[in-house]
Order: C-alpha cells, then sequence, then structure tokens
C-alpha cells in the first residue's frame, strides 16, 4: 500500500520544528524500535515466554525519546515498572532487556529482576520500580548526589499520574527545592492510574502545578508530540543543570494496551482508544515530520528493517540464551562497604 502523503497523515505536525533532521531521524528510529520491541515482547508474553508483570510502553513512546534527546551522557534516569521503553531509549540494548524479560542469564539482572527491575549504571538507568511512587524519592536521592558531588549532572524520575498523589511525592519536591537539587520531575500522564481515571482520582487538573507550593516550576506538554516534548526538555534541563532546582513536567500521553499484559481494560471504550490511535499517534505524527524534513520514504523503510531486525535478534537470543542457575539465587545481595562513604559523611558535617 502506498505511503499517504504527509499533509493527510495522522497527528498534528509541530507548528514549528525544534529538531533538527537529524534528530527527528533519530527520534523516530528510537520511538519505533521501542514500539516494535514491545509488541514482539506482547506476542512472548502470549506465548508463556514472559512470566509475571508485563506493562508495555506502546504509546507512549515520545515521552522518552523526546527527553532522553534533551539530556547528555552522565545524566541519570529512573522510572517504574513500564520501563522497557526507557531502558531503550538510554541505549541499553534490545538483547539485554529481552533476555531479562524472559528470565535468562543474558539479561541485565541476569533473569532475576524480570520486565519491572532492570539497571544499567553504565547507561545511567537506575531502574524501574515496582513500588508506586517509590522512584520520585530514590530520583531525587540521584539529584542529591549529583548536587553534592557538584558533577553538572541531571537526574530524570519518571511517574505515572496515579502516582503523582503519593506521600514521598510530595516529600521529594520539598528536599528538591529546598536544595535546589537537579532534578527533574516527569508526570506520565496517560488518563488511566490501573483501572481508575485520572479525573476521578485527582483533585488537582492541572498536574504540573503540583509543585507550585514548593515553588518548583511546571508545565503540561502534549506528549504525542515528540517535538513538543523535546522543546519543553530542553528548558527543564537548561533549568535543572543551570542550578536553579527542580522542574516539573507533566506530559500527556496516552498508553494504548491494558494496565499491564492481564487487564483487559474494560474501564475505556474501543473507540477511545481508536481515537487517539488514528487521530494522535505519536510514532505517525514523528513519521509525518521527517518525511516533511526531508527525508525519503526508502530512508525510512531501511530504518524500518533495522529495528525488525534488531527485535527478532533480541527474541532469538532470549529464548536461545539459557535460565540462570541456581547459584545465582546467592548473588548480588549484598554490597560490603569500606566505611569511606560514611566518614565523608562525618566529615562533612
Amino acid at each position: 500500500m502506498p505511503a499517504e502523503p504527509a499533509t493527510k497523515r495522522r497527528g498534528k505536525l509541530s507548528a514549528k520544528p525544534v529538531m533538527s533532521r537529524e534528530q527527528l531521524l533519530k527520534a523516530y528510529r528510537d520511538m519505533l524500535l521501542i514500539r516494535r520491541f514491545e509488541e514482539k515482547a506482547g506476542q512472548l508474553y502470549g506465548m508463556g515466554l514472559i512470566g509475571g508483570f508485563c506493562h508495555l510502553y506502546i504509546g507512549q513512546e515520545a515521552v522518552v525519546v523526546g527527553i532522553q534527546l534533551a539530556l547528555e551522557e552522565g545524566d541519570q534516569v529512573i522510572t517504574s515498572y513500564r520501563d522497557h521503553g526507557h531502558m531503550l531509549a538510554t541505549g541499553m540494548e534490545a538483547r539485554g532487556v529481552m533476555a531479562e524479560l524472559t528470565g535468562r542469564i543474558g539479561g541485565y539482572s541476569k533473569g532475576k529482576g524480570g520486565s519491572m527491575h532492570m539497571f544499567s549504571r553504565e547507561k545511567g538507568f537506575y531502574g524501574g520500580h515496582g513500588i508506586v511512587g517509590a522512584q520520585v524519592a530514590l530520583g531525587a536521592g540521584l539529584g542529591f548526589a549529583n548536587w553534592y558531588r557538584q558533577d553538572g549532572r541531571v537526574a530524570v524520575a519518571y511517574f505515572g499520574e496515579g502516582a503523582s498523589n503519593q506521600g514521598q511525592v510530595y516529600e521529594s519536591f520539598n528536599l528538591a527545592a529546598l536544595l535546589k537539587l537537579p532534578v527533574i520531575f516527569v508526570i506520565e500522564n496517560n488518563k488511566y492510574g490501573m483501572g481508575t481515571s485520572v479525573d476521578r482520582a485527582s483533585a488537582s487538573k492541572d498536574l504540573s502545578r503540583n509543585g507550585a507550593p514548593w515553588g518548583i516550576p511546571g508545565e503540561q506538554v502534549d506528549g504525542m508530540n515528540v517535538q513538543s516534548v523535546h522543546e519543553a526538555a530542553q528548558r527543564a534541563v537548561a533549568h535543572a543543570r543551570g542550578g536553579q532546582g527542580p522542574y516539573l513536567l507533566e506530559v500527556k500521553t496516552y498508553r494504548y494496551r491494558g494496565h499491564s499484559m492481564s487487564d483487559p481494560a474494560k474501564y475505556r471504550t474501543r473507540e477511545e482508544v481508536q481515537k487517539m490511535r488514528e487521530q494522535h499517534d505519536c510514532l505517525e505524527t514523528a513519521r509525518a515530520e521527517v518525511l516533511a524534513a526531508g527525508v525519503t520514504e526508502p530512508e525510512l523503510k531501511a530504518i524500518d528493517d533495522e529495528v525488525k531486525a534488531i527485535v527478532q535478534d533480541s527474541a532469538d537470543f532470549a529464548q536461545q540464551s539459557p535460565e540462570p542457575p541456581e547459584s545465582e539465587l546467592w548473588t548480588d545481595v549484598l554490597v560490603e562497604g569500606d566505611g569511606k562513604a560514611g566518614a565523608a559523611v562525618q566529615g562533612a558535617k
């Protein structure tokens, strides 16, 4: 089937492009990789190759990709259990992520963390976390470490609108504002916390203002347009890295699948989901924008082929990688300290 002209494509083009042709192309490629990876993960889950919980990121790809392109090497990312997209955006290998999903030794946590608990210090990814809102306090801790070391790094803490009402979120806001920590709080508002609409769960109707009592600037962002996300992320990063303290982004997005693979999502209509897919899909919008920027259909076809090969390779690797031996039960459960960290804290008092 021939491609639609860019002017007729689904999604709303950016009124004023803020990303270069090369940035747009990378954003599209990264978003496509996340989309195809998550679709494959859904297939493997259906085949019984992925156990436990599995929360897919399909529909929200523009959020993490737009923000990641505004970060620098050494910056840190931490998020919740809907974390596969964040891993891939930080540059973690699809092979290692898929092997972890299937509980294999070749995974980032040696098959012991599964979908909800993977980490890569090398890529600055400090985990997806299963306790709702817990990663926000940990993200503030990463910002505290940056502030203490004066290393110029920025930490990004992602959480959902469902977690935005948790007490530790506001404790984190207070500490971050008090010390002017270089941390960016990102609310990925996909409208439903598990099965409850944000309209029924939050008295605040503008979550970007939730940091106002602590003087934290915030803004609402169209999370279905990667350029809009990137533009807002640049402002937030400049603010935090410039020593002005935390910044809050409420990125309004949408997930196409259920809360997890076991969720039939009967709390919303098929028409609602279909409308978002047809009129606001972030991947289709990005595709239209790269075409408008002069990228050709053959170039996009090459990216599509590359992404398909990467995803299929990750699935093959995951199924071929052995399960962890029983001896792995006793590894990575204890880190012996040398006492230097405690001494440094005492000396700083």
